[in-house]
C-alpha cells in the first residue's frame, strides 16, 4: 500500500539518511525528501510542505532547535527530533520549543517508520472525529456545518445562506412537522409581516435543488395546515 504523506528528513549523516529513507520507502511512503543543512531544511520545508519532519539537532550550519522554532512560527507540522544527545534536559528542551517526539541515536529505522505511521493514524482519527462532530447525515444527505456544504448522494448542492439555514433546521429534526412560523423564527430570527410567503418561496427553491421532481417532492413534503417535514429514513447522526 502506498502512502501519500510527505516526509522530510534533515540530517547531515548520509548513512542515516539513506537507511531511513530506504526503510520509509519500503513501508509505503512515496514522498520522502532530504536535507543536510539548516538552510536546506528551510528551503525544502517551504517547497515541499511536508506532513512530518525528522530533524537532527546538530547540523553543519546551525542547530535543529533553531530550525524548529523558525518552522513553528508558521506551521504546526509534526517535528521529530533525531539526536545523539540522550540527556533528559536535551529532550525537555526539544519538547519545549515545539518538538512532537525525540528519538535518540542510534535508533531502529523501522521503529521510526512505525512511529511516523502511528502519528498519521492518530491525526487521521482526530480529523474523522472532528468531521463527525460537525456533520449531519440522514438519508442521501450529508451536511458539513463547518464548511456550510450540503451533499446529496455525495454530490455538492449549491445553496444560498437562508436556504442552507432552512435545510439545516429541517435536517436536525427529520420526520418532524415544523410550522412555517417556527421555521421563520429559527432561520430568519425576526418578526416580519408576510413570513408565510417568505418560507414558501424558500421551500420551493429548496425543492428545485434537492428533489428529483420538485412538483412531487419525496423529501421536503408539505403537511397541509401544519407546516413541512423532511421525510427521511434512518433519522440523523
Amino acid at each position: 500500500m502506498t502512502l501519500s504523506q510527505k516526509i522530510l528528513i534533515v540530517d547531515d549523516e548520509a548513512d542515516i539518511v539513506r537507511l531511513l529513507k530506504t526503510v520509509l520507502l519500503k513501508e509505503g511512503f512515496e514522498h520522502v525528501y532530504t536535507a543536510a543543512t539548516a538552510e536546506e531544511a528551510w528551503l525544502q520545508f517551504q517547497d515541499k510542505h511536508p506532513d512530518i519532519i525528522m530533524l537532527d539537532i546538530m547540523l553543519p550550519d546551525g542547530e535543529g532547535y533553531d530550525v524548529c522554532q523558525k518552522i513553528r512560527s508558521v506551521s504546526n507540522v509534526p517535528i521529530f527530533f533525531l539526536s545523539a544527545k540522550a540527556e533528559e534536559i536535551d529532550k525537555i528542551l526539544g519538547f519545549a520549543i515545539g518538538g512532537d517526539d525525540y528519538i535518540t541515536k542510534p535508533f531502529s529505522p523501522k521503529e521510526v517508520a512505525y512511529r511516523i505511521k502511528a502519528r498519521f493514524r492518530r491525526a487521521e482519527a482526530a480529523r474523522e472525529e472532528e468531521k463527525q462532530e460537525h456533520t449531519l447525515t440522514a438519508g442521501p444527505f450529508e451536511l458539513d456545518e463547518q464548511k456550510f456544504e450540503l451533499k446529496k448522494n455525495g454530490e455538492v448542492i449549491e445553496l444560498k445562506p437562508k436556504e442552507l439555514g432552512l435545510f439545516t433546521h429541517l435536517l436536525k429534526h427529520p420526520n418532524q412537522i415544523i410550522s412555517k412560523e417556527s421555521l421563520y423564527d429559527q432561520v430568519w430570527g425576526e418578526d416580519s409581516f408576510g413570513f408565510d410567503n417568505t418560507v414558501m418561496v424558500h421551500i420551493r427553491r429548496l425543492r428545485e435543488k434537492i428533489e428529483e421532481d420538485p412538483s412531487n417532492p419525496q423529501y421536503l413534503v408539505t403537511v397541509k395546515g401544519l407546516g413541512y417535514k423532511l421525510a427521511l429514513e434512518g433519522g440523523k447522526r
